[in-house]
């Protein structure tokens, strides 16, 4: 059952930030369910609430499956705990505890102080990698960052640094879509901006809220014109820049602003993803260039690898996979490979030593 409830969770990929996602199964005495729910959105019902309202009466004396713990504060919402004491549940399972302070087992307690038999860590794995993003903000206060990378079957990205190849197909163009419609954000560095003028839109797809759209640029080199700043391309628009060079070139940041970007200051790759984290930036898609991916590489910041592998060759005089840095692939789990068209599409999980 608790893997029906994750199921339900994920029905709200990408709308439910700044809160987790989360699914709810009401099981009564003969394992039938009775009643089904999930967080649609911020500010919405939790999904304890929705299937207790869908099991009614049936609830009395059933068991209540939640993919994280109950909350048992008062936010946008009222408390689930109390919800959950009022429809006579008897047993609660929960997936995971929730970090949030003000929630952090206490709901588990209230619960189990009530007479309630709870038991948590059915699917415990499955459930943080699904709320990754949540759990990353509250325990570590930084957002989940994804890198996408499309990449020959030599390890090229690009037949140069100052102009756009294309290097993968259709099929993994839509599917990159979809992949920017369930998160908060796409990044890329101030030379792909340069080279490519990108709008860094999610096209041909349904978003909860517009994609914000974040530009990595040091030295403030990308111009004003910049078919990212387009008020009609998308979201908002970050830039993150270096404090000297702010403080150098007060012009550009004038007519950066001017152009509609909010310009954040950030001394390092770690103060920057924070201060995303601070605008409800909660998962991040860094899309390139080079140089970018091997700061991110180098920092240990990656949590997910988006990599797209194409059938053709560039040469040894193209631009490098993250800028020629010698990728620790160990460091990979949950690895899968699936055809996307002419391409192979990759996906992983990151993990480093902490």
């Amino acid at each position: 059952m608790m893997r029906r409830a994750l199921f339900h969770a994920e029905r709200a990929l990408g709308a439910t930030v700044p809160n987790p996602m989360v699914g709810a199964v009401v099981v009564d005495g003969a394992g039938v369910v009775v009643g089904q729910g999930y967080h649609e959105r911020a500010g919405q019902p939790h999904a304890e609430v929705m299937a207790l309202d869908a099991a009614g009466a049936r609830a009395q004396g059933a068991t209540l499956y939640v993919t994280l713990e109950p909350c048992c504060h008062v936010g946008r919402t009222g408390p689930c705990t109390k919800r959950i004491l009022a429809s006579g549940i008897s047993r609660v399972v929960a997936a995971t505890l929730d970090p949030f302070p003000r929630v952090s087992g206490q709901g588990v307690r209230e619960l189990r102080e009530a007479g309630l038999v709870v038991d948590v860590g059915l699917e415990e794995a499955a459930a943080r990698r699904l709320n990754a993003a949540y759990l990353l903000a509250q325990e570590r206060q930084r957002p989940l960052v994804a890198l996408k990378a499309a990449t020959t079957r030599d390890g090229r990205i690009a037949a140069r640094r100052d102009r756009p190849t294309v290097i993968s197909g259709g099929a993994a163009a839509r599917r990159t879509q979809r992949l920017r419609a369930a998160v908060d954000a796409i990044a890329v560095g101030a030379g792909t901006v340069i080279a490519d003028d990108p709008r860094l839109t999610a096209r041909d797809v349904v978003r909860a809220r517009p994609l914000t759209r974040v530009v990595f640029d040091r030295a403030l080199e990308t111009p004003p014109t910049a078919r990212v700043y387009a008020r009609d391309a998308g979201g908002p628009v970050i830039m993150i820049a270096d404090p000297a060079a702010m403080a150098a070139y007060p012009e550009r940041v004038e007519r950066l602003a001017l152009a509609g970007a909010e310009l954040v200051p950030a001394g390092s790759l770690d103060a920057a993803v924070r201060a995303l984290l601070a605008r409800g930036i909660h998962t991040l898609l860094v899309e390139g260039g080079a140089a970018l991916h091997r700061s991110f590489w180098e920092a240990e910041l990656v949590d997910r690898l988006h990599l797209i592998v194409a059938p053709a060759r560039l040469g040894e005089a193209a631009v490098p996979l993250f800028d020629g840095l010698a990728v620790p692939w160990s460091r990979l789990s949950r690895v899968t490979s699936v055809p996307c068209g002419a391409d192979m599409w990759m996906d992983a999980d990151v993990h480093w030593d902490r």
